[in-house]
């Protein structure tokens, strides 16, 4: 996010001007929370209904513990860090949350999307793509070939579904086709040319 956008953001939450927003998002090291804290604490914000972003004595902003003077003081003589606001220190148990999130959404985007095979323009079979994937993963040597010689037979490939059933993923999907369909030709030529 641009300086700029910090100063817009800021004013849109404190209702400050952009000389203020400024002066806040200076002494708070470009945080917009702490810049936020920092007006409350000083009146140039308007302070929600609860008692605002702060509490206690003083504020939390740009790296150190400030009392309601505006004096900086540091960790040590405040007792330690008071709250601090790091976004960056996210534990062990979040990241494992995120990952879990992600896992269900490959998941649940795998099982609504369908890789289809048509021989002569007649279906063959559909398949989720979890599975597909799984195959791929578990027994690539076995799928590989498989996949190659089913083109080989005249099975086409597409997808299905609302992320993978578009026309580019599907034109690529053809194009494999088509190369395997010129191989084709191009071997059936020279054996009976051969004959």
């Amino acid at each position: 996010m641009t300086e700029l956008e910090k100063v817009e953001k800021l004013r849109e939450k404190a209702d400050v001007s952009f000389q203020e927003a400024k002066e806040a998002l200076d002494a708070a090291n470009g945080d917009i929370l702490d810049a936020l804290i920092y007006l409350e604490a000083n009146g140039k914000a308007v302070v929600p209904a609860g008692g605002g972003y702060f509490a206690g004595s003083g504020y939390y902003a740009g790296g150190g513990y400030y009392a309601e003077d505006g004096t900086n003081s540091t960790h040590s003589e405040t007792g330690g860090n008071k709250s601090s606001n790091n976004s960056n220190n996210e534990t062990f148990g979040d990241m494992l949350k995120r990952f879990g999130r992600f896992c269900l959404m490959l998941l649940r985007k795998g099982n609504s999307n369908y890789l289809e095979a048509a021989k002569n323009g007649e279906p063959v079979f559909s398949c989720p793509v979890t599975i597909v994937v799984l195959f791929l993963m578990f027994f690539f040597w076995v799928t590989i070939p498989l996949f190659v010689i089913s083109l080989f037979c005249g099975l086409r490939y597409s997808f299905r579904g609302s992320d993978l059933g578009r026309d580019s993923v599907n034109k690529v999907m053809d194009s494999a086709s088509d190369v395997v369909d010129e191989v084709k030709m191009s071997i059936q030529n020279t054996v009976s040319n051969e004959e």
